[in-house]
């Protein structure tokens, strides 16, 4: 398996404070051994936190496919020993017409679909110039995200701590916002907290939306004054040790409006009727309808406009994902978000999100913040 996703080689290696956001490694995974490819910046690092774990680190400087296309050479060549059968040549995935003896010899390589056509472009040369090589490419989907989506019990550990810190910063910020100021100043004391208690990063950069601004999921702070009358949403996590949190809150800014209040209602309704619904066999698709059936049954069919929640670890966003397009039944130790929204254009946007982890019982919340409405 040919791995270039930084965080999936994080993860398959379990090295800890190594890797940053560049694309800067391979891991080769083979039956025998793993060998991390990386660069002069981050070999001592590797090398460090290799010890004793069993993967190699090499930081030779020639390009991940041209090392890949050689170490796949060097393991795939055939010596006299070497025997087949037409059992062999079928388990290796050979091509009809191929000899036994040949088929001994082939050995496929996974590479990821996420990888870039100029890197495969690469991958092609490079192994074309070995000679000793029969290695047909495996495209796979997903297969190392796949088993990063189901969690152990030292993943949870640190997801918790990642969301401690979050329930902390919205304690800090409720305290500290107040009209008047603008998105980015919330926005910023709310990530520089984050920090200073603690956390390696962030998760993702803050949300805090304002009045309409917060009919967008996404939007963006600017210099838009925080006013009386208004719903403030705010969606942050942070990260430690490489893993993520996630939540959002919303917050008033004075007595909301009664349609404020009821669509906060059917949102709130919505997120705990999941949170006491999810458990081991449920599917995205399902639960993601569960969401939209309770918040239409309160008069705001169709104003969510997004999935219900995702998958959460080393990335912000992983699999499995809460949606109307995921079928597969939900296992132990998938940790998800909840995170039904309400979106009215021109008016205003709320949302409201947690994430915890699927047990043989049931959910488990990591977030502490309560549902209660918060009127400042």
């Amino acid at each position: 398996m040919y791995v270039r996703d930084t965080s999936s080689i994080a993860w398959l290696t379990a090295f800890d404070s190594v890797f940053d956001s560049e694309a800067a490694h391979l891991l080769l995974v083979t039956p025998d051994r793993a060998v991390l490819h990386t660069d002069s910046r981050y070999a001592d690092a590797c090398e460090r936190a290799a010890r004793g774990t069993g993967v190699q680190v090499n930081s030779e400087r020639v390009s991940h496919a041209k090392f890949a296309a050689r170490l796949m050479g060097e393991s795939t060549a055939c010596d006299e020993h070497a025997t087949a059968d037409t059992s062999a040549a079928d388990a290796t995935g050979a091509v009809a017409g191929t000899s036994a003896a040949d088929a001994a010899c082939v050995r496929p390589l996974g590479i990821e679909d996420s990888i870039t056509l100029a890197e495969y472009r690469r991958l092609e040369a490079a192994f074309a110039e070995v000679a000793t090589t029969n290695t047909p490419f495996r495209e796979t989907s997903g297969m190392v995200v796949g088993l990063r989506a189901v969690k152990d019990a030292a993943e949870i550990v640190q997801l918790h701590a990642a969301q401690a810190i979050t329930d902390a910063a919205f304690e800090h910020i409720i305290g500290f916002m107040r009209p008047g100021m603008t998105e980015r100043e919330v926005q910023i004391e709310l990530e520089d907290f984050m920090r200073r208690t603690g956390a390696d990063d962030l998760a993702f950069p803050s949300i805090v939306a304002c009045g309409a601004n917060g009919a967008s999921p996404h939007a963006i702070p600017g210099n838009t004054r925080l006013e009386a009358g208004q719903c403030v949403v705010m969606d942050f996590g942070a990260k430690l040790r490489g893993y993520c949190s996630d939540m959002t809150r919303t917050v008033f800014l004075g007595e909301p409006t009664s349609r404020m209040r009821a669509a906060y209602e059917a949102m709130r309704a919505a997120n705990e009727a999941v949170e006491t619904a999810l458990k081991p066999g449920v599917t995205g698709i399902e639960m993601h309808e569960l969401a939209e059936r309770v918040l239409a049954d309160a008069g705001f069919g169709g104003k969510m406009g997004h999935g219900l929640g995702h998958g959460v670890g080393l990335d912000i966003h992983e699999e499995p994902c809460l949606n109307s397009r995921n079928t597969e039944p939900l296992v132990v130790g998938n940790v998800v978000t909840i995170e039904p929204g309400i979106y009215l254009a021109g008016e205003f946007g709320m949302r409201l999100e947690d994430f915890g982890v699927i047990t043989p019982d049931g959910f488990e919340v990591f977030t502490h913040s309560p549902h209660d409405m918060v009127v400042l």
